[in-house]
């Protein structure tokens, strides 16, 4: 995203005059959440330094807080890794989103998280149709499960949009072996650990057919800044 993000992190990049993150707080707290925690990084004080502790939107206020990885350890954990250290301060099971992809009308709902509880997943995944710049796709799709497909598996892939539900115990041994709380800021990605998740058959999956972008190019930007409402 540079030379857009030299000055500003990507999760406060703007599309139609309100931040990317900002979006996803709209969104979160029209399905019912009001505790939020943003893991930040490259220029991440500036992140707290806009939003402060509680941004309104027309649903209601949402707390904030922030875990402060470049401050921490001078670098970005990664997902698992950045996921590791925030545990403690997350609920079980919790939502994860990436500050950089523009979904506005996805619904974080509520009972959808508490439904998932219930459940012996480890982790639900929403998947969407494959972009120009990533046709090969992630994960299969089955009924109802994600699919960590062989590369010489002809059975479709879809992207994962980088919208989750996640429980803790995905971030424990077998699955993750992070010490709790991430005290060392070991650098780790998500994947991994989901593809083990699914071995076991313990990752669900759905497509998601509504507004998505990743938002990781310049050029992605301006052509969503120029998409009709």
């Amino acid at each position: 995203m540079r030379p857009l993000t030299d000055r500003t992190p990507k999760p406060l990049l703007t599309v139609r005059g309100r931040p990317l993150l900002v979006w996803h707080l709209h969104a979160l707290a029209r399905g019912g959440v009001r505790r939020v925690l943003v893991n930040t990084a490259w220029l991440g004080e500036q992140i707290p330094a806009a939003l402060g502790c509680a941004h309104a939107t027309p649903w209601g206020e949402v707390a904030l807080a922030y875990s402060m990885e470049g401050e921490d350890f001078g670098h970005a954990l990664e997902t698992a890794g950045g996921i590791a250290r925030a545990l403690p301060r997350l609920e079980d099971p919790f939502w994860l989103v990436a500050g950089d992809v523009h979904a506005p009308d996805f619904p974080f709902d509520e009972a959808r998280r508490a439904a998932f509880a219930r459940g012996d997943d480890l982790a639900h995944l929403w998947l969407v149709a494959n972009p120009p710049h990533h046709p090969g796709g992630d994960f299969g799709l089955d009924g109802g499960r994600a699919l960590d497909l062989p590369e010489d598996d002809g059975r479709p892939r879809w992207t994962y949009s980088t919208i989750a539900l996640l429980r803790h115990a995905l971030f424990h041994p077998p699955w993750c072996d992070i010490p709790p709380g991430n005290p060392h800021g070991v650098v780790a990605p998500l994947a991994p650990l989901l593809r083990r998740a699914m071995a076991a058959g313990r990752v669900g999956a759905e497509r998601w057919p509504g507004t998505w972008t990743d938002v990781g190019t310049p050029e992605r930007l301006a052509a969503l800044q120029a998409a009709p409402d």
